[in-house]
């Protein structure tokens, strides 16, 4: 007897309900931005208003997606990567200020090379062609 993966794990069928809910919501406030815009005024009551609902009703969006399976893997990826982060030795001003120095000095002397070799293969080009003469 067949049975299907949503039967079997009931968790699926909630977190696609959830992320039906979070789509509905971000649909709701790209609406109603729209539908409630008025003059470019920002100091008028319905653009305060509209601000602070589109604030509440993403945040409630963000909390419903982030008690998905998804959205706490999401998490759990911050968290370890946060942890990660604070492992990384960061390079001293004077390490970072020599390094860029570095980097400018390479690259204008590639940059004159490669004029260098542009202008001298445009000389033995013309030369060859007499198109310079």
């Amino acid at each position: 007897m067949l049975v299907s993966n949503e039967s079997q794990n009931p968790n699926t069928i909630l977190d696609k309900f959830k992320w039906s809910l979070v789509l509905v919501l971000i649909a709701f406030v790209v609406w109603g931005n729209f539908y409630f815009s008025g003059p470019n005024d920002i100091y008028q009551p319905n653009t305060i208003v509209r601000i602070i609902a589109v604030v509440i009703i993403s945040l409630l969006a963000l909390f419903i997606a982030m008690t998905t399976n998804i959205g706490k893997s999401f998490l759990s990826f911050l968290q370890e990567s946060r942890k990660e982060l604070r492992k990384v030795v960061w390079p001293t001003r004077k390490e970072t200020t020599q390094t860029t120095l570095l980097v400018a000095a390479i690259t204008i002397v590639a940059g004159l090379a490669l004029w260098g070799m542009d202008s001298l293969f445009r000389s033995v080009v013309f030369y060859l062609t007499l198109i310079g003469r």
